[in-house]
């Protein structure tokens, strides 16, 4: 489910240039994707190509690479799927993980995940 935009630095996983887009968070999506020709113009490749199910059910095969991706004043190294929509940009949850942050849904946000640890 689509909940807001946000503004998303994109370049290749050893540095260089990037580009900066909007993406729409996605509590729905495990992965995030992006438009492949944003993906090729920073210089992320395709490094395998997995299977996946469609919001309709149907299933289709897309590449798989890493980019770094800056998000809330931070930058992390994330798997990005190559987009079949150019235009479409999708946040997912595990770059959300990866940036330790949730969505809240009253005020429409990422924020801030708390940590949660247990003694051994």
């Amino acid at each position: 489910m689509g909940v807001s935009e946000v503004s998303l630095g994109v370049r290749g996983k050893n540095g260089g240039g990037g580009v900066e887009l909007l993406a729409m968070v996605d509590t729905g999506a495990t992965d995030t994707v992006l438009p492949s020709y944003v993906l090729a113009e920073v210089g992320v490749e395709v490094e395998e190509r997995r299977g996946f199910t469609l919001a309709d059910r149907s299933r289709v095969e897309l590449g798989v690479g890493e980019a770094r991706l800056s998000l809330n004043g931070r930058e992390w190294t994330c798997p990005v799927v190559f987009g079949m929509d150019e235009e479409q940009a999708l946040l997912g949850a595990t770059t959300l993980e990866i940036f330790n942050l949730m969505v809240d849904p009253v005020l429409g946000e990422l924020v801030p995940r708390e940590l949660r640890a247990r003694q051994i």
